[in-house]
């Protein structure tokens, strides 16, 4: 099987030498070829020419969830075809992890390519859903490109997180759950809307749901992780449904510490409840709408602020091996 390796060389918790290694033993089973992304979007358009090049069976990510979801970008650019483009295998190379975790790999590097190597072997694959993303027409986002996303998006509080973080990386912080927790405050006491929620959810023949401060976009769970706590904001997101959503109405000081105490102790069968919470399970297509703009995220990435975005959930969008 011919391989094409995507390596971030930023990827935190990999070293060059690791890396090196992996590259070695993933050679020894597969003609192999080895790419460094060299610019942000480089492991897109590495992935692009890796689907239309029609020689190229596998790609193989190894980083974050960023470089993942730049890969699988690259792979869909003409749209899902499982059965023709090339499969997807990730080995974990990033702080968190979402996407390789939820498919049930090791987070670590060099167990995650044991695992790869053993499933390569078993010719064991699966199709996975995805998430995608785009502008919503009649609105000024109408000309903003589509975006397919792996486990999550957002619009409000939490895209807003994802922001603060992405700032503090930038300035040389280490990414790490302490830092994420300060941006939480931060975002939350600079939050203007927690009273009364902006965002509206729109879905074909249903009535809107108005209101939300925070609106999180799940194609899987769990959600996110804390160092090795799953967090799950919507439990029974999955990779052969839809798109999940989690609302929030209303974010005072003590439902705010409420609804973060039962994201911490979520669990695959329970997530955060309450009066001021919506839960929507396995939507195929829906559009949230802002009265002002807001941050947005998708799988992880801040992507500035927006008004309204327009979601598809794809079924049997692509085949990871695993």
């Amino acid at each position: 099987m011919r391989a094409l390796l995507v390596v971030n060389p930023a990827a935190t918790t990999t070293s060059a030498r690791v890396r090196d290694v992996l590259a070695h033993a993933l050679a020894s089973d597969l003609k192999l070829d080895v790419a460094a992304t060299e610019y942000r979007g480089h492991a897109r358009d590495l992935a692009r020419q890796a689907a239309e090049g029609g020689e190229i069976e596998l790609v193989v990510a190894l980083g974050g969830d960023g470089t993942v979801n730049e890969v699988v970008n690259g792979l869909l650019h003409n749209g899902p075809d499982p059965d023709r483009l090339p499969q997807l295998a990730v080995v974990p190379g990033g702080s968190t992890n979402v996407f390789a975790r939820a498919l049930g790999l090791p987070n670590d590097a060099v167990e995650a390519t044991g695992a790869l190597l053993d499933a390569l072997h078993d010719r064991s694959s699966r199709t996975v859903g995805l998430g995608l993303v785009s502008g919503t027409p009649g609105t000024e986002d109408e000309g903003v490109p589509s975006r397919w996303f792996t486990f999550c998006a957002g619009l409000g509080f939490d895209a807003g997180v994802v922001g603060r973080v992405e700032q503090q990386r930038d300035m040389g912080k280490r990414s790490t759950h302490a830092l994420y927790m300060r941006q939480v405050m931060r975002q939350f006491l600079a939050e203007t809307h927690r009273g009364v929620g902006s965002i509206t959810l729109e879905r074909p023949d249903e009535d809107p749901v108005r209101g939300l401060v925070l609106s999180i976009v799940c194609n899987t769970a769990p959600w996110t992780y804390l160092g090795n706590r799953p967090v799950y904001a919507s439990p029974d997101a999955s990779f052969d449904t839809g798109l999940d959503v989690l609302g929030v109405s209303k974010m005072s000081t003590s439902s705010a510490m409420r609804y973060a105490t039962q994201l911490l102790r979520s669990t695959p069968d329970r997530g955060p409840h309450g009066k001021h919470v919506a839960s929507l399970h396995d939507l195929t297509d829906f559009t949230l709408h802002s009265q002002a703009p807001l941050p947005f995220q998708v799988d992880g990435d801040h992507l500035g602020l927006r008004t309204s975005a327009t979601f598809t959930g794809v079924r049997r969008a692509l085949r990871v091996i695993v």
